[in-house]
């Protein structure tokens, strides 16, 4: 049976380094070390949207055992580069999530979204059952729909600090304003399954474009 898509999400507050540098260093070392990463599809970075020092990452894998693989060690973990050490260990922590993708099953998002929408959250075991079900009965059909949503996902965790994370890509960030979108979180099912939603992260965001060396950095 072919193993289900995978994904990494990181996210950090950057701003106890240097901005120019933090940039400078996902751009020209940790993203291109990754894509060279057999399994690595598609990599992403986002800026929070009114955050602007929240930096978030996706990672599409062929899948989440990727991230086990001997081209990911070679470079992860306690293998990490001087420049993630002197940088990227210095950002504060936000949401890391390892998962695999439980729906819909084997899509990848569109590589030209403009916003992304990320909520991650972990439920009690014995509400587990009920959270889901709201997730792929009522919530991913319905916002699916939604007028600026490009693709909507669910996953669930096979290390992480949650254990849900729901992910959107947007046409841009501000179809999360939209009084549809709105709608899709606020029925009677779908405030059952929030209250019932520990450690809640979300973020929007926009999509990060590299500013010219000649221009003040985004």
């Amino acid at each position: 049976m072919r193993q289900p898509l995978g994904i990494l999400i990181s996210s950090f507050d950057y701003s106890p380094v240097a901005e120019d540098e933090f940039h400078d260093w996902y751009d020209l070392e940790h993203i291109p070390e990754r894509e060279r990463v057999p399994g690595f599809l598609l990599c992403r970075r986002w800026i929070g949207v009114g955050v602007p020092k929240v930096s978030l990452n996706t990672y599409d894998l062929a899948s989440v055992a990727v991230l086990g693989s001997p081209g990911y060690l070679a470079i992860g973990y306690e293998n990490n580069s001087p420049w993630t050490r002197r940088v990227g260990w210095r950002c504060i922590k936000r949401l890391r999530f390892e998962g695999e993708l439980i729906a819909p099953c084997d899509r990848l998002p569109p590589p030209d979204a403009g916003g992304l929408y990320v909520y991650a959250a972990n439920v009690e075991l014995r509400h587990d059952a009920e959270f889901s079900a709201w997730y792929d009965e009522e919530h991913l059909p319905a916002i699916s729909n939604v007028r600026g949503v490009l693709c909507a996902r669910r996953f669930r965790a096979t290390r992480s600090t949650h254990l849900h994370v729901a992910v959107y890509h947007l046409e841009a960030p501000d179809t999360a304003a939209t009084a549809q979108w709105r709608q899709t979180f606020d029925t009677p099912r779908a405030q059952a399954a929030l209250r019932r939603a520990l450690d809640p992260v979300a973020t929007l965001c926009r999509r990060y474009v590299r500013t010219p060396p000649n221009e003040s950095a985004e």
